[in-house]
């Protein structure tokens, strides 16, 4: 498209350039006729320099000018036709474009020679194929290579898929400094195995915690129902209501771990409502206040800046409780622990052991409990069930250190 546009360009160029030249020279010699006689017309044609332009006349007697006769049905200016003329020189023969100009003297020819134009004309031609040629095979071969390249890139990618399909998931596909198309997928991609791999460690997780938590309550089981027959009369009640508490517990954690799936698959409807922060603390308070002072602990509440959200009451109230709850459960007694509103933020403080760093993110995770021992009774899906809760409230916990104890503090958008 653009040698073409160039080669129109060209061919427009030279015809007006001949036109300019052969106009110019037509007025010239319309002029000179006004102002000389025949005679003098006459010498000036003679006179001509045929590299300039080609001039010939022929007056009453004979040709004046490089012509020996005039060719046959030449137009008058500014129409032009093309004629051949034979020289003595090695370029026997030209090709001329001219026309007749009309002077007080008669039909004057003037022409310009134009087959040096075809001559451009061919060597641009000639000069454009060449072009053409390096620059199609060059990008055949630039294309070649980054094809190649490519190919390379989606072989190794479809042998780290495979590596990947066969269970090594903690391969990841190479990404490279020049930030292409290629990279950002890739990227993108290790996101995903990322994700999935810490999923599959999470389910693994929670796998060996059920089976860790289970076991041993349905070793009880075992052992209980089998030694049911032995036992007397009287005992049967108390053995009895042993093995459903034991059962109970199992029923309860898979009941939590339903309701968890239900409320972080968004499965559970919320029932949306205005909520007075200060009212839900005020109630919290009021409930958590029996279990401290159980334990001869200080239970002190500060609401200085009430806020309204909107959501779930019952479900958000599960979760402060059960933060609450844990904070009087694993704090010594006569410790102190601070509930604090202030507008949309509830702090939580405690002077109990306190989580490590390493470990505040770890207990959001289902079963996981820090207590090896299972000293406390519980299913280790309290802390999950918190953060599920307050995610679908669009509100973030926070876990720092209090020196001695833990700071929890929520913040409602």
């Amino acid at each position: 498209m653009l040698v073409s546009s160039l080669y129109r360009q060209l061919i427009i160029e030279q015809e007006n350039q001949v036109d300019t030249h052969l106009h110019a020279e037509m007025q010239r010699y319309q002029q000179l006729a006004l102002t000389v006689n025949r005679r003098s017309f006459a010498a000036q044609i003679k006179a001509a320099d045929p590299k300039t332009a080609l001039i010939a006349w022929k007056n009453s007697v004979d040709m004046v000018g490089a012509l020996t006769f005039l060719p046959d049905d030449m137009p008058f200016l500014p129409e032009t036709r093309e004629f051949p003329i034979f020289t003595g020189g090695p370029d026997k023969l030209h090709i001329l474009t001219g026309g007749l100009a009309m002077t007080n003297y008669g039909p004057v020819l003037i022409a310009t020679r134009t087959d040096q134009l075809a001559i451009l004309i061919d060597k641009f031609v000639n000069a454009a194929f060449w072009a053409v040629a390096f620059t199609l095979g060059l990008t055949l071969a630039l294309g070649y290579i980054f094809s190649k390249a490519i190919l390379r890139r989606l072989v190794q990618y479809n042998q780290l898929s495979e590596q990947i399909e066969a269970g090594h998931y903690n391969t990841r596909l190479p990404v490279t400094h020049q930030q292409d198309e290629f990279d950002m997928l890739a990227q993108q991609f290790n996101r995903v195995l990322d994700t999935l791999e810490q999923n599959l460690r999470a389910v693994r997780g929670v796998t060996d915690n059920i089976a860790h938590d289970l076991r041993t309550p349905l070793s009880h089981l075992r052992i209980g129902i089998e030694q049911l027959s032995q036992k007397p009369i009287e005992e049967l009640a108390d053995a009895r209501a042993e093995l459903l508490e034991e059962l109970d517990d199992c029923l309860a954690t898979f009941d939590a771990m339903l309701s968890l799936t239900r409320i972080e698959e968004g499965q559970q409807q919320l029932d949306v409502q205005p909520i007075h922060l200060t009212e839900l603390c005020q109630d919290l308070y009021d409930m958590a206040d029996v279990l401290a002072e159980a334990k001869e602990q200080k239970f002190v509440l500060h609401t200085p800046n009430d806020a309204v959200i909107q959501g779930d009451k019952y479900l958000l109230f599960q979760a402060l409780f059960n933060l609450v709850d844990n904070a009087i459960k694993y704090s010594p007694e006569g410790s102190s622990i601070e509930i604090t509103q202030d507008a949309k933020c509830i702090t939580i403080a405690d002077n109990g052991p306190g989580i490590d760093d390493e470990d505040k993110e770890r207990v959001f995770e289902r079963l996981v409990r820090l207590d090896p021992s299972r000293h406390f009774k519980g299913t280790g899906l309290g802390l999950s069930m918190v953060k599920a809760i307050l995610s679908r409230h669009k509100a973030t916990i926070e876990l720092s250190d209090n020196h001695p104890g833990l700071v929890v503090k929520i913040h409602f958008k």
